[in-house]
């Protein structure tokens, strides 16, 4: 039996996503500032664009909060979503291209982008799934269901194309496939089926060779495959151990591309310095310590591979856009939870964080205190 406990909810977590909420709010109308004056004629745009969504998802957690029952849990509401988003990604077929992509859903004056509602689709699924099954998952028949929903989702993403979140889709249900408790066997067979498919979209494309070239050779075409990364660098070298101060960084005038979305965490480095950095990483840290021990503390499996999983989708997010800033990786358009500016990224990362918190809210009745 379960119990709920109002205002329970984990306090670390809830407090540091609203540091790192408020910093990403500074630091993306210091980074964009410029930017949103030449494209849109108001310094502003951006940071309110942002704020419009950190306050939707600021709303997201307090529904979250407040209602009692788990209706992440609920099949009827994992299955709609479901459908919702499997939805949401085929209209983005029928909606104008943008940048060569039909990443978007585009209405008057609103933008979203389903692959972002997609991981959490996703993750609540398999969630609920894995724990329905838990008796039968040892079976092959059983991974037909989850394994084909995966692989549809993942061709749809890679068609848009979004190469980057379609592989960080993929890895995380693999891992919630893990720890649901498929065997390992059973990975060599979903692997031979998945890796022609990536490795098809990977060379299907000239500009993800690019990308995995200039990766390698990090050194030559400074000015072109390189330019980002040598202007991440560049900024992040400016900074030294406390930065030049806030607002007075150079790389953002229009030398560093995607100051404020995918190199952020580059912006931060030359403005806070070594110092901005590492508590922005220590932040993370603490998103992941809680996310541990509230997926350890869930009553039940389904909230245990729900926690798990979110806190997963948060932390390698965060690892994989600040690998790419600091020229560890190669390029791959992956936002930074919580402080890059994205109002899809940053509404569906707070609503992982509601959901992690209404987790902490519950307790089994027969269960010690961990």
């Amino acid at each position: 039996m379960e119990a709920f406990r109002p205002l329970g909810f984990d306090k670390w977590l809830f407090f540091t996503t609203l540091v790192l909420l408020t910093l990403g709010l500074v630091m993306v109308f210091s980074a964009s500032g410029m930017i949103a004056v030449a494209k849109h004629q108001h310094p502003f745009y951006f940071m309110i664009q942002q704020l419009l969504g950190a306050v939707a998802g600021l709303v997201l957690i307090l529904v979250m909060l407040s209602v009692r029952k788990p209706l992440y849990q609920h099949p009827v509401f994992i299955l709609a979503l479901l459908v919702l988003t499997l939805g949401l990604l085929v209209l983005c077929f029928v909606m104008p291209s943008v940048a060569r992509t039909n990443r978007w859903i585009i209405l008057p004056g609103f933008r979203f982008q389903p692959s972002e509602l997609a991981k959490i689709s996703l993750i609540l699924f398999l969630s609920w799934y894995f724990d329905c099954q838990k008796d039968k998952v040892a079976e092959w028949p059983a991974l037909l269901v989850p394994a084909g929903v995966v692989f549809f989702f993942v061709l749809l993403i890679l068609k848009e194309p979004d190469f980057g979140t379609a592989l960080l889709i993929f890895g995380i249900c693999g891992f919630l496939f893990y720890l649901g408790g498929v065997k390992l066997r059973y990975f060599v067979s979903l692997g031979l089926v998945s890796a022609p498919v990536f490795v098809y979209y990977a060379f299907s494309a000239g500009y993800r060779l690019e990308r995995i070239q200039a990766f390698v050779s990090p050194d030559k075409n400074l000015l072109s495959l390189n330019f980002q990364v040598a202007q991440s660098k560049l900024a992040l070298g400016a900074g030294g151990l406390l930065g030049v101060s806030l607002g007075e960084g150079v790389q953002k005038l229009f030398f560093l591309p995607c100051p404020h979305t995918d190199f952020l965490f580059a912006v931060i480095g030359e403005e806070l310095g070594l110092l901005g950095t590492l508590t922005t990483l220590f932040l993370f840290v603490i998103v992941l310590w809680r996310g541990i021990v509230i997926s350890l503390r869930a009553p039940n499996i389904g909230g245990q591979l729900t926690a798990a999983g979110l806190t997963l989708l948060i932390m390698i997010q965060a690892l994989l856009n600040m690998t790419v800033v600091l020229g560890l990786g190669p390029a791959k358009g992956v936002p930074l939870p919580l402080l890059s500016f994205g109002r899809s990224s940053l509404m569906t990362s707070l609503l992982a964080v509601g959901i992690l918190l209404h987790i902490s809210q519950r307790k089994d009745i027969g269960r010690s205190p961990a």
